[in-house]
């Protein structure tokens, strides 16, 4: 049976917005008397609100986080996933002792590596060998195990060159590189990393997810991710928090988590009329998803053929020939997967007019099963820095799966990495 390593027990954290304290002396005395000597329910905090970003509130108490209540056994590699503002960072300080809650008890059985916010710990004038005793340290660790690992830290993080070189010189990819690669070396039974590694470059943060899979699967030492990766935490983490608005809204396995996540994404964003302006051309944008029978749908088989109209309306006479239409296909994790363009595909929209329905028909579009979102890029061909786009313009849903096709001469960085057959029409 795992050993709990990590426990929350009914933990809240409130914050008072725009002042510390309650205003006054005399206030901060009474409540200090009232919670801390009398062992009283803090009067101030019966009216906190929910920590929703989005509206405005009637109180200047905010329920950061609220009744958090989990476990976490040891090995386990655990995503925190939410929104921005959903309350992942204040728990990984709370955790990280960086703060207190509250309300409620957290146990920790263990020494705790984190790594919150790039450069933490570092002292701009000290060069990078002098930071890495000094991080060390307060990170826990002692002198003589910083020195039998300093030769391992320095070519982990990649910046051997600049070592003796004061870290306030360094990019912040140099920053974050330093600090991770002395958190990842500190022996210690839990690793709690926060969105840090979108900072470095790609082949640096394939390196961390690596070392990351090491100490959870290989060390069976307890990993906290958090990340709005979902490739990156779908393949180093098997267990799913997600938190909303300071709650746990789930708390299971990562691939539920992850489409539980997805799924309250998918929910809040209710598709209309689109008002697009690029420079003094100013349309409305909407669409209709219809099968090879030109059915309207929202879920198709796999390598079927998919028709979208864009439906598009003027007060003006707009000149379309100016224009570029791209449909962006995302996957769940948030990787292209496709590109449909009118200017890849050679089509030009000759026509002026305030009203127009712009066909593609796309076909046959043999993905896996599951829920892709799509983008719309509208360039102006004359200008290609005028660029709207408009995300999770449309969803749809495999509900079979084939192989791939894949066409290796796209570039999936910039094209995705599948192909289509697709005309466009003027209807």
């Amino acid at each position: 049976m795992s050993k709990t390593v990590i426990e929350l027990n009914n933990i809240s954290k409130a914050y008072q917005i725009g002042q510390i304290g309650t205003g006054t002396l005399s206030r901060d005395i009474e409540r200090f008397w009232l919670t801390k000597v009398l062992g009283k329910e803090d009067p101030f905090l019966k009216i906190g609100e929910t920590n929703d970003r989005t509206s405005k509130g009637n109180t200047d108490i905010v329920w950061s986080l609220k009744d958090i209540n989990f476990k976490i056994n040891e090995g386990e590699a655990v995503g925190i996933i939410g929104r921005n503002g959903a309350g992942k960072s204040t728990l990984l300080k709370l955790l990280s002792r960086v703060t207190g809650p509250t309300t409620g008890e957290i146990k920790v059985k263990g020494r705790i590596a984190s790594l919150l916010e790039v450069g933490t710990g570092f002292h701009p004038e000290l060069t990078g060998r002098e930071n890495i005793f000094l991080n060390g340290a307060i990170l826990g660790m002692r002198k003589k195990e910083i020195a039998r690992k300093l030769d391992e830290i320095i070519d982990f993080s990649g910046v051997e060159r600049y070592i003796d070189t004061p870290v306030k010189r360094y990019s912040s990819g140099m920053y974050v590189r330093l600090a991770f690669a002395v958190a990842a070396h500190l022996e210690s039974e839990i690793l709690i990393v926060d969105e840090v590694l979108a900072v470095g470059d790609a082949e640096f943060q394939k390196k961390c997810l690596g070392k990351m899979g090491d100490i959870s699967k290989g060390q069976g030492r307890t990993v906290l991710f958090v990340s709005h990766n979902m490739a990156a935490v779908q393949s180093l983490c098997n267990h799913g928090i997600v938190l909303v608005n300071g709650s746990v809204s789930f708390d299971g396995e990562i691939s539920n988590a992850i489409n539980h996540y997805l799924q309250q994404g998918n929910a809040s964003s209710t598709i209309s009329d689109k008002l697009i302006t690029i420079g003094n051309d100013s349309f409305i944008v909407n669409y209709k998803l219809l099968d090879e029978e030109f059915q309207e749908r929202t879920s198709f088989r796999s390598n079927s053929n998919i028709v979208v109209d864009l439906l598009i309306k003027s007060e003006n006479t707009v000149d379309f020939k100016n224009y570029v239409f791209e449909l962006k296909i995302i996957d769940i994790f948030g990787n292209i997967i496709s590109v449909i363009s009118s200017y890849l595909s050679g089509f030009i929209l000759n026509k002026k007019t305030n009203e127009l329905i712009l066909r593609i028909n796309i076909g046959p579009i043999n993905f896996m099963k599951g829920d892709y979102k799509i983008n719309l890029v509208v360039v102006n061909y004359n200008d290609t820095s005028k660029v709207k786009t408009i995300e999770n313009f449309m969803s749809l849903e495999i509900i079979d799966a084939l192989k791939l096709n894949i066409n290796r001469d796209i570039n999936p960085r910039l094209h995705g990495n599948i192909a289509f057959n697709t005309s466009w029409e003027i209807i």
